[in-house]
């Protein structure tokens, strides 16, 4: 083990020792999880990871009822780096005694539901995780790096890696503003437990991806029947899942995609998005049948699609939520409702970096820390403490990055980078599409 592994002596603070670790992880989503699970056996002391949650939980509010991923569940969190290791998900089935039922079920994608619950088991099974621990700030002090939680330090470390996920991201004419009667996509479930629903009122979701289209359904599902869908897109667009789509998400891609000028990787990745960021086939279907076959039953549709609109203004007026439309042909267009879903994305979660860190890193044009190919950040002190960052690189490491199609090769790189050798070898041979 290379000597930049080793523990260095933890600090003192107010007379008791912090605990020291050689590898911390913030947050313990699927990155970091999958991250802690492949270094189960490599790291004497495996990683310790920071999650302010209480708990186990991913994304609570979007496992309603039909949700399903939109990967295959072996790209789970070990499977392709190390598909021998106990945390795969089918040694979760197997273990939790679901396995038949689960394969009966004939699922093409499984639920997230059961996904969720694939990761809750996976973080019980490491006991790695320090559940209510928000760390606020990281900074680097005396050859480590130390982790300050509410009130105070909570530990030192020797590396850090940042899996903090996402957080919504709603339009400019929402920020900073409690309106109410607007609900993000993720506290729909929690709202609609909270409010008698009134079928023939209005409701507004705006966002024409997945999870708009799942909180249309959910919609749906609760009886609602004047339901309008605002989208960006010209259309209400499918996912690519095509197996030409799929090379991008593959370690020779990455390869190839991680060499090519910049300019050429922001085109790409932007080129790219609906491999991605589409709606699933299956819901999409789902939708137009029920929109279908309502209209047999009633005589209308209960779901009005608005392609080709942008959301710039909103106002509430009387209880009423007024939305102002830019319309991709021109003009404007209002819509009202009591009721506004933002189903807008998300981005990256702020990076909790102390301002004596940031100085001793190298930032882009866009004053973010530069990542390399092993996703460390470039900084002065790389060589004996280094920092790894998971799922905000696109334009770095294309569109698989923020996706969980190649969460345990990302981890492999990581770890093989850490040691300095190659723990895990990443195998990608047979290809017929040829990059370059």
């Amino acid at each position: 083990m290379p000597e930049r592994l080793g523990v260095t002596p933890p600090p003192e603070g107010d007379g008791q020792a912090l605990p020291h670790h050689q590898v911390a992880g913030l947050g313990a989503g699927p990155a970091n999880l999958s991250l802690a699970a492949l270094a189960a056996d490599e790291l004497p002391e495996g990683i310790a990871l920071f999650e302010k949650r209480e708990g186990p939980a991913w994304h609570p509010g979007l496992l309603g009822a039909g949700t399903q991923l939109q990967t295959s569940w072996i790209k789970d969190l070990v499977s392709l780096a190390d598909p021998r290791n106990r945390l795969s998900f089918l040694n979760y089935l197997v273990t939790t005694g679901r396995i038949y039922a689960f394969l009966n079920a004939q699922y093409d994608s499984i639920p997230r539901l059961e996904y969720a619950r694939y990761l809750a088991w996976a973080s019980g099974e490491l006991g790695c995780v320090r559940y209510g621990t928000a760390v606020e700030q990281v900074d680097f002090q005396g050859g480590r790096f130390v982790l300050h939680g509410t009130a105070g330090p909570v530990a030192t470390a020797d590396h850090v890696v940042f899996g903090l996920g996402t957080r919504p991201e709603v339009p400019a004419c929402f920020e900073d503003r409690d309106i109410e009667g607007v609900v993000l996509a993720e506290h729909l479930e929690g709202h609609l437990t909270t409010v008698a629903a009134k079928p023939y009122e209005q409701v507004i979701v705006v966002g024409g991806g997945q999870t708009g289209a799942e909180c249309v359904l959910n919609l749906l599902q609760r009886g609602y029947r004047d339901i309008r869908w605002i989208g960006r897109r010209p259309w209400f667009a499918p996912m690519d899942d095509s197996p030409s789509a799929n090379d991008f998400y593959r370690p020779t891609y990455l390869r190839f995609f991680q060499g090519l000028p910049e300019g050429v990787r922001e085109r790409y990745a932007a080129e790219q998005t609906l491999t991605s960021d589409g709606v699933s086939m299956a819901t999409l279907q789902q939708l137009y049948q029920a929109n279908y076959e309502a209209s047999l039953r009633e005589g209308r549709s209960p779901v009005m699609m608005l392609p080709g609109r942008s959301v710039v203004e909103a106002a509430n007026r009387h209880g009423t939520i007024a939305l102002w439309c830019e319309r991709d042909w021109g003009g404007r267009e209002r819509h009202a409702a009591r009721f506004v879903v933002l189903a807008t994305g998300r981005r990256a979660t702020p990076l909790p970096l102390g301002a004596g860190l940031l100085e001793l890193m190298e930032t882009d044009t866009s004053h973010e820390p530069v990542i390399d190919s092993d996703y460390s950040i470039r900084w002065k002190h790389s060589e004996t403490n280094r920092m790894y960052v998971q799922n905000r690189s696109r334009v770095g490491h294309g569109l698989a990055d923020p996706n969980l199609s190649l969460l345990a090769v990302r981890s492999a790189v990581i770890l093989n980078s850490l040691l300095d050798r190659q723990v895990f070898a990443i195998r990608d041979e047979q290809m017929s599409t040829v990059w370059a």
